[in-house]
């Protein structure tokens, strides 16, 4: 079994001050003169007033103490070190359920659903609803350790499977995920359905096989492609020629937030708020900060080609996941909105559907009450 350390996040103050020296040194290019500055990327003006926050506003030591809220661990599966949080609830160890993050996203992204979730009397709720909650970092990310080449999803789902059961004793989990964590969530239940009873997808990872059934999905199809034809070019280059981000991204920590940035506007529910409705300056700048202060900038680009290299899309045409899953719908979803019912259940066993009022891609940042709310109701009928 791996050996478990104790893990604290701990910043240099010298590189923390660099970085910030290089925040107020930024040579900000022209932009364009344009109502909606996001069309074009990142917003000028909002990436100003970030950048401004960041060299002069932005608490880092209390970012730092914030990220030590809960207790987070180390152990060594095949050839990374994987940093986890972990947090023994009310469940005191009887209820299992592993997150997982995506990108451009962190660990963090769970910060404000993780106590509520394995401690809910604290919060009006059911103890019979808690959960031993454990939230890694992907390889490549955060405080996790860096491949040597891209790594991918479905090897991560097996990192993470050893996690629960190798190293932290679990035989059976319930596991959670969007983004790339939904993806890997689907993994864990295609490939280690033993020992993932459950799983919960905030976003559809697997494909069906064959073409669309019905006119309902031949207009959802129509419809993402458009959408990445307008929205995807990160995914194009990331997914092809990830180190070209990495040569542009390296030592311009402003240039990494745009990159960051424009996908949380893109990306998060801003119908009825703006985007610092949504988040603070410091939520945003903390997950930004995770990416600058560890290098995860270039891996967690380079994780997108381990797409490709565990045989990219074709290794998802026809696995289908017999797992019980259920899916969450946040309807704030611009890119990645969700499919037909119908197309979801020729990839998946759909054991529930939720449609929830608001929320966006990073459900458990935007909407942690909500968020919570349907892990519990799922995790009641998963028995």
């Amino acid at each position: 079994m791996a050996e478990i350390k104790p893990f604290k996040v701990a910043w240099d103050e010298a590189e923390v001050e660099a970085t910030l020296a290089r925040v107020r040194a930024y040579p900000f290019p022209v932009a364009p003169a344009a109502e909606d500055g996001w069309n074009y990327g990142c917003d000028g003006g909002f990436l100003r007033d970030i950048a401004g926050y960041w060299a002069d506003g932005y608490d880092w030591r209390a970012a730092v103490e914030e990220l030590n809220r809960f207790p987070q661990f180390t152990a060594r599966i095949e050839d990374f070190d994987i940093h986890f949080v972990h947090v023994v609830g009310e469940a005191g160890g009887k209820r299992p359920l592993l997150l997982s993050h995506g990108w451009p996203g962190s660990h963090y992204e769970f910060w404000a659903s993780i106590e509520k979730l394995a401690f809910p009397s604290r919060f009006g709720g059911s103890a019979e609803d808690a959960f031993d909650v454990v939230v890694p970092s992907l390889p490549g990310f955060g405080f996790s350790s860096k491949p040597a080449r891209p790594f991918g999803q479905r090897g991560t789902a097996r990192l993470f499977n050893a996690l629960m059961t190798d190293v932290l004793g679990y035989d059976r989990y319930l596991a959670q995920g969007g983004d790339w964590g939904a993806l890997i969530t689907s993994w864990l239940g295609v490939d280690h359905a033993a020992h993932a009873r459950a799983i919960h997808l905030n976003m559809i990872g697997l494909r069906p096989q064959g073409g669309p059934q019905s006119e309902e999905e031949t207009v959802w199809i129509a419809r993402t492609q458009m959408a990445t034809q307008f929205m995807g070019a990160y995914l194009q280059l990331q997914v092809s020629k990830p180190q070209s981000v990495a040569w542009l991204g390296a030592g311009n920590p402003v240039g990494q937030a745009a990159w960051i940035l424009e996908r949380f506007h893109d990306w998060s529910d801003l119908r009825t708020k703006p985007l610092l409705g949504v988040y603070s300056r410091d939520q945003l700048l903390t997950n930004i900060m995770i990416y600058v202060m560890t290098g995860s900038f270039t891996t967690g680009a380079w994780y997108y080609r381990g797409l490709i290299e565990e045989g990219g899309v074709g290794a998802l045409e026809g696995a289908r996941c017999e797992t019980p899953t259920a899916f969450a719908n946040f309807p704030g979803e611009a890119l990645y909105q969700a499919p037909p019912r119908s197309w979801a259940e020729r990839a998946y066993n759909i054991s529930r559907w939720s449609d929830l009022p608001r929320g966006g891609h990073f459900a458990a940042m935007e909407e942690p009450d909500l968020y919570v709310a349907d892990l519990r109701a799922w995790a009641r009928e998963a028995g």
